[in-house]
C-alpha cells in the first residue's frame, strides 16, 4: 500500500515588505489596491492592515499552493478580492470586478517565490531531483520539459543568453539537443555543469539556465513589460506603482519604463508634444534596497531592488 505523500508546508519570506508597502501611502485609506503576485500574502496583509474597512484590494496569483496559503491566511479580510489569473490580464480582470481605475496603488513583486524555488516537486531546483516542470500555473500545459526536449538549438542559445546571461549557453544548448530525452531537473544540472568549463565560483554552473527557462516557461519579462504600460492608463491619478525586481533582467524594464513615462516620449525634432506628456513621477533615481537588518534575516534580499513612481 503507498503511503500518502504529505504536502510540504508553505515557506516564503516577503522582501523589503515595510518599505514596499510604505510606498503606497496606504493608511486609512478608502482607496482601490492591487498586489500583482498574492505569494505568500505578505505584502497583501501589510496592506490590508493599514487600509480602511472601506479601501479595497485586488490580489493576483497562477499559482494554487500560493492561493491555498494566502487564503487562509488572510480570510478574516472582507476587503480582498484574490483573483486566480495572471496579472499579465490585469485590465480584463479589473474590468469583470467593475474596477476602471486603480485609484491608490499597485505593487509588482516579481520573479518565483521561495516555496517555488525550494518545493523539490516544482522543479525549479537544480539540487533537488524532480520532472522538469518550472510552472508558476500548474494547469499551464507548457512547461520546462517543452523548452529543453523541444526548442531548437538556436532558439535554446537565444533564451540562455537573453535571459541568463550565460556565457556558455552554446556550448550547453548543443550538449542538450545531444542528449535528448532530458527528463529530470538532476539530469539536466549534471549535463550542464559537464559542458562547461571548471570554473571556481560562488554559484552553481545550472544556476543562469535554470532561471532562463523558468523565465522563459513562465513569459516572466514580456508579462512584466506588457502589463507595466496596461499599468500606465490604469492607474488613477496620484496613484502608486511600486516595483520590486531580483535581477538585472527586471530591473532594467522597471528603470527604462519608468524613465520614458516621466519625461515627453515624442521625438525630441518634434514641433509640438501629441504624446500627452510625463504620466509619472519618479520617487527615487536610484533603487530602494534592503536594510543591513534585512540582509541579517534574509540575506537572498541582497538583490532586491524598489522602485516607486506617482501617476500624475
Amino acid at each position: 500500500m503507498e503511503k500518502d505523500i504529505k504536502k510540504p508546508e508553505f515557506v516564503h519570506y516577503t522582501v523589503i515588505k515595510q518599505e514596499v508597502v510604505d510606498s503606497l501611502n496606504c493608511w486609512n485609506s478608502d482607496k482601490i489596491f492591487v498586489d500583482c503576485t498574492l505569494g505568500g500574502g505578505g505584502h497583501s496583509e501589510e496592506i490590508l492592515k493599514r487600509i480602511s474597512p472601506n479601501g479595497r484590494l485586488i490580489s493576483f496569483d497562477v499559482d494554487d499552493d500560493a492561493i491555498e496559503h494566502a487564503s487562509e491566511r488572510l480570510k478574516d479580510y472582507k476587503n480582498l478580492t484574490i483573483v486566480k489569473g495572471s496579472y499579465a490580464d490585469i485590465d480584463i480582470h479589473l474590468q469583470k470586478l467593475g474596477i476602471e481605475k486603480i485609484t491608490g496603488g499597485i505593487i509588482f513583486d516579481l520573479g518565483a517565490s521561495y516555496h517555488q524555488l525550494t518545493c523539490a516537486q516544482r522543479g525549479f531546483s537544480f539540487t533537488k531531483d524532480a520532472p522538469l516542470d518550472m510552472r508558476f500555473n500548474q494547469e499551464q500545459d507548457f512547461s520546462a520539459w517543452d523548452v529543453i526536449n523541444k526548442y531548437s538549438e538556436k532558439d535554446l542559445v537565444e533564451i540562455f543568453s537573453k535571459y541568463g546571461e550565460e556565457r556558455f549557453s552554446k556550448r550547453i544548448a548543443h550538449a542538450i539537443v545531444n542528449s535528448r530525452p532530458i527528463n529530470t531537473t538532476i539530469e539536466l544540472a549534471d549535463l550542464i555543469k559537464n559542458s562547461t568549463p571548471n570554473i571556481k565560483s560562488k554559484i552553481h554552473p545550472a544556476t543562469k539556465v535554470f532561471q532562463a527557462v523558468r523565465i522563459e516557461v513562465n513569459k516572466e519579462l514580456l508579462n512584466f513589460e506588457n502589463t507595466l504600460l496596461k499599468v500606465m492608463k490604469l492607474t488613477d491619478v496620484d496613484a502608486i506603482i511600486s516595483l520590486l525586481s531580483f535581477h538585472s533582467l527586471e530591473d532594467r524594464i522597471a528603470k527604462c519604463t519608468l524613465k520614458q513615462y516621466s519625461s515627453c516620449r515624442c521625438d525630441k525634432y518634434a514641433p509640438i508634444c501629441t504624446c500627452g506628456g510625463k504620466m509619472i513621477e519618479l520617487f527615487n533615481k536610484k533603487p530602494i534596497m534592503a536594510s543591513d537588518e534585512e540582509l541579517k534575516i534574509n540575506p537572498p534580499s541582497r538583490s532586491a531592488k524598489l522602485r516607486v513612481a506617482k501617476r500624475i
